[in-house]
């Protein structure tokens, strides 16, 4: 019987801390059952287990509890790793400090790299956080073995940043058995249910946007456009972070704060609203557009970053201009106010989701990455 390839991957943070990068590593990794992967995160939590299986990852989690645990992810994680025993790949999470913690264990074992990318910050906040580190910051990108963008965008800098390894754009997808909304009674009766939950008039047409609450996202300028649309059109905010306590100070009555909503509930919200807009500064895919299209929700978006590798305009979404409430708005009303344009849209972004980005496809696709890298 052979023995199973094992792969150690290295993630800042994981379950419970969910974002985009870890919804992928968590929906890749369960589809691959011929492959053993252990993890190794920082934990950030006292209350956390030590180590634990979640789905097809045993994961190991590295610190007090606090968040001088990711430094320590990177000063203590390779050493650790070495403990696990042998690992036929190494996989960091991003770069940063999954990144440094990968590039450690590369030069104590010599194991093939695999670096995936899925930073969403701008090239210059990213830049303002590690200058002065920066040689050493390249060589998460140089001396990686095979590099795994999300985006074009996010593919183009690991050129820039002096990668010379291959470099694979496999996005990341959507899970369309639960974001693919088809039961209509059932949608119709959660909106209802919004409506009588946050006082709402039946009649309101219902924006919604999913965002981490910071400034990259691009909430602030979204709020300022309801000040451009009429009094029958609310926004759902769902999402929390750092700037949630002044976004609340600027927004008018029609602007309802939800707060941070698990996965598992998100398809009910996006079902329930007639158009789904972030107007984002940077990205560097938007994972939150592909489930709003999924849902059957037509989508507003900026032309920065990864969102030029899904959002056509006016075919499958309208782009905005970035920083501009009244723009903003406009886009929004013509999907309200124009029926053909809102069929066409839902039709065309649902057929997109479905055909290029089903998690079942991104995962056959990680997999030969992984096998080629195994093969190494």
């Amino acid at each position: 019987m052979l023995q199973k390839k094992r792969i150690l991957i290295f993630s800042t943070a994981y379950k419970p801390f969910i974002g985009g990068a870890e919804v992928a590593v968590r929906e890749i990794t369960d589809r691959i059952p011929e492959i053993e992967f252990v993890m190794i995160t920082a934990k950030l939590d006292a209350k956390l287990t030590r180590v634990e299986k979640i789905g097809n990852i045993e994961v190991h989690r590295l610190g007090k509890g606090g968040h001088w645990d990711k430094y320590r992810l990177i000063s203590q994680g390779a050493r650790y790793a070495q403990k696990l025993g042998h690992f036929d790949v190494v996989w960091g999470i991003m770069a940063s400090y999954a990144g440094f913690a990968s590039l450690r264990y590369k030069k104590r074992e010599n194991r093939p790299f695999l670096l995936t990318l899925q930073e969403g910050d701008s090239r210059w906040d990213i830049y303002r956080h590690v200058w002065f580190i920066w040689p050493y910051f390249k060589q998460i990108f140089k001396r990686a073995d095979r590099i795994q963008a999300i985006s074009n965008y996010l593919a183009d800098w690991a050129k820039n940043m002096g990668a010379k390894c291959p470099i694979e754009v496999v996005p990341n997808g959507v899970n369309l058995d639960k974001f693919r909304i088809s039961n209509f009674e059932f949608q119709n009766n959660f909106k209802s249910k919004i409506f009588n939950d946050l006082n709402i008039s039946e009649d309101a047409k219902l924006i919604v946007t999913v965002s981490r609450l910071v400034k990259k996202n691009g909430v602030e300028d979204l709020i300022e456009a309801m000040e451009f649309l009429s009094e029958d059109v609310q926004l759902l905010v769902v999402g929390g972070g750092q700037l949630e306590q002044k976004l609340k100070k600027i927004a008018n009555d029609g602007v309802h704060f939800l707060g941070d909503v698990s996965h598992d509930e998100l398809p009910h919200y996006l079902g329930a609203s007639d158009v789904f807009c972030r107007p984002s500064l940077s990205e560097g895919l938007g994972n939150a557009f592909l489930e709003a299209m999924a849902c059957g929700v037509p989508v507003v978006g900026t032309k920065v970053g990864g969102i030029l590798d899904f959002l056509k305009d006016n075919e499958t979404g309208l782009f905005c201009k970035v920083g501009n409430p009244e723009d903003i708005a406009e886009k929004i009303k013509k999907i309200v106010n124009d029926e053909s344009l809102r069929g066409k849209l839902v039709e065309n972004g649902s057929k997109l989701v479905q055909e290029k980005y089903s998690w079942d496809l991104i995962a056959r696709q990680m997999q030969n990455i992984f096998n080629n890298l195994c093969s190494q």
